[in-house]
């Protein structure tokens, strides 16, 4: 177990631990942001945005992740949109992750009461100010558990981006592999740092389900 301690793995394992971060937090964000806009549009009264939001979810949610980076990786190149590794890793996490966001809150908004949204369009509200001010805000006291789960899931498919040039965990594991060390221990330190992020992620949607808990 002291291969983390060896001949500077340890500077090498916390660069990738934290470049993970970096890359689940920044995805994360971005994620949130395309999945809040997704579900606007999936509830919109105009049609053509409707039908946006339901084929990017329909499509981003039933393509590999992998097959995706490579759409990223290859594509936007050959379109002349020059990227750093980093940047088109978190194009591919975000697009990715947002669709599901995006069904988790629709899920939410479902289960919000008609006559909430009624009563608001009754008093001159906007289509907008009726989702911000009305209904969104009670969806997201009923998606935090499930939304947990999709930002959980992030820093494990950001897995994806070690092969891909983005020098994380999983491109960690790959250069002590190549250094000759065994494999159970370098899977030992970094099985552990996943569960590290995953149980801060859990512990982070924990204390929001029981902030927004005790607001009803």
């Amino acid at each position: 177990m002291g291969i983390l301690f060896e001949d500077g793995n340890f500077a090498l394992f916390r660069d990738g631990f934290l470049r993970t971060v970096e890359l689940s937090a920044i995805s994360g964000v971005l994620a949130l942001l395309i999945g809040v806009l997704l579900a606007a549009f999936r509830v919109s009264p105009v049609p053509a945005l409707r039908a946006f939001g339901t084929v990017w979810v329909n499509t981003f949610r039933n393509t590999p992740l992998t097959l995706l980076f490579f759409a990223v990786t290859f594509g936007l190149p050959a379109l002349d949109v020059h990227l750093s590794s980093f940047v088109l890793a978190v194009v591919a996490l975000s697009a990715y992750t947002g669709s599901f966001v995006c069904e988790v809150l629709r899920a939410g908004i479902n289960t919000v009461p008609l006559g909430q949204a009624e009563a608001a369009r009754s008093l001159g509200m906007t289509f907008g100010q009726t989702l911000t001010t009305v209904v969104l805000p009670q969806a997201a006291r009923t998606v935090v558990a499930p939304m947990s789960s999709v930002f959980i899931a992030l820093p494990r498919n950001s897995a994806v981006a070690g092969a891909f040039n983005v020098a994380e965990l999983f491109g960690v594991q790959s250069i002590l592999s190549e250094r000759g060390y065994s494999i159970w221990p370098i899977f030992f330190w970094i099985a552990l740092a996943y569960l590290a992020i995953s149980a801060a992620v859990a512990q982070l949607f924990r204390f929001l389900e029981n902030r927004l808990a005790v607001a009803r």
